[in-house]
Formats: C-alpha cells, structure tokens, sequence
C-alpha cells in the first residue's frame, strides 16, 4: 500500500492522506452520480479532504474526473486488454461482454459504466468530459474494428461481414448492459442478455 503523501492546503497547516485512496473514493461518486452530478461537497465528504486539498492534489473537478476515469480504466476494464488476445472474434466478444457484466453488477459497487453514464448524462456546461469519454470510446471502437478485420482475414468471420458494423453491434450491447444495470437488471438478467447476443454472432 503507498505510503499518505503529505498535501499542503492553500492556507493552514499541511493535510495528511492517502491521494490513491482519495482518487478510489472520488471514482465511487462520479461512477455513482456522473460527473456533472457529483457535486464538490460530495466529493470532499467522500475523499475525506477539504477543497483545499483536492485543488493542490488533483487541480480541478474536470482534472480530478480524468485521473479517476484513468484509474476506471486500469482496473474495472482490465477485462477489455484480455478480450482483444483471445484467438477468436466470438471469445473477443464473449469476453467483452462477460467483462462488462462483472463490471456493470459488482457486489457493494454502483451499476452501470462510468464512461457510458459520463457520456449520456453530460449537458453542454460538461461538453470537454463529454468529448473525451466519446474520444476514449473511439479509440477501443477502432481496435475492435481492426481485431474483426484480422478475423475476415484469416477466415474466422464470414467474408461478407461489414467489421465496423459489426462492432458497433458488440458496443451496442456493451452499453445495453450499462443501461440496464443501471436500472435495476439483476446479474441473471443481464447473463441472458449475453447468451442472446452470442447466440447471434456469425460464424464463418
């Protein structure tokens, strides 16, 4: 465990804590709120700072959202660096799929997908988060692109199957996932979901 670093406040005697237990706690709000919905004092309550703090560790609100949507990413999408080296598109989107359900349903955790929540729940006073959540979602969307083209290539999809349509396809359901969860979905539910879409992939 990292040692406390030690966060000098604007004005007053140094604050003591831990930044990646703070960051932890404010990835907890905006994956539960959204990042317009989190509010400063929510956050401050829930990293146990003042704003003081925050400001000398992690800049500004949109600065403190990117580093926990980072943090996000390392940890609750691991499953996304395994999905793209499975040897098949279908275990590519099982895995993709399999991965957002855990992620999307965990036990003591808010449901749904921080990047999809951030996304859709962004007005125009948010526009710079809501372009970067979209930007970093581009980004995957071409990797899996480029993995199903590699598939049409070595013949594990059919020859006739538009990739890019295809992954569109997959991010549908991925962020169907999201959604349902977030409504309330129970973790059975949302494996029915899962089995359906893979009942639905083509095979070559």
């Amino acid at each position: 465990m990292n040692k406390p670093e030690v966060i000098s406040a604007a004005r007053g005697r140094p604050r003591e804590f831990c930044v990646d237990h703070a960051l932890t706690q404010a990835l907890g709000v905006f994956w539960s709120k959204g990042y317009e919905g989190a509010s400063l004092t929510d956050l401050t309550e829930a990293m146990g700072i003042t704003r003081p703090s925050l400001y000398a560790a992690f800049g500004n609100k949109e600065s403190l959202f990117r580093k926990a949507l980072d943090l996000y990413e390392r940890e609750k999408m691991a499953y996304v660096g395994k999905a793209m080296a499975q040897p098949t598109a279908r275990k590519v989107a099982e895995t993709m799929l399999r991965g957002a359900v855990d992620t999307a349903s965990g036990a003591g955790e808010p449901h749904g997908c921080l990047r999809v929540i951030s996304s859709v729940a962004c007005g125009p006073a948010a526009q710079s988060i809501h372009d970067e959540v979209v930007e970093r979602s581009n980004k995957g969307k071409q990797a899996l692109i480029e993995r199903f083209e590699q598939a049409k290539a070595e013949g594990d999809l059919p020859p006739q199957i538009n990739a890019e349509g295809l992954t569109r396809t997959l991010i549908a359901f991925l962020q169907g996932i999201s959604i349902q969860a977030n409504q309330g979905a129970t973790r059975d539910e949302l494996d029915q979901l899962v089995e359906t879409a893979l009942t639905l992939w083509p095979s070559a």
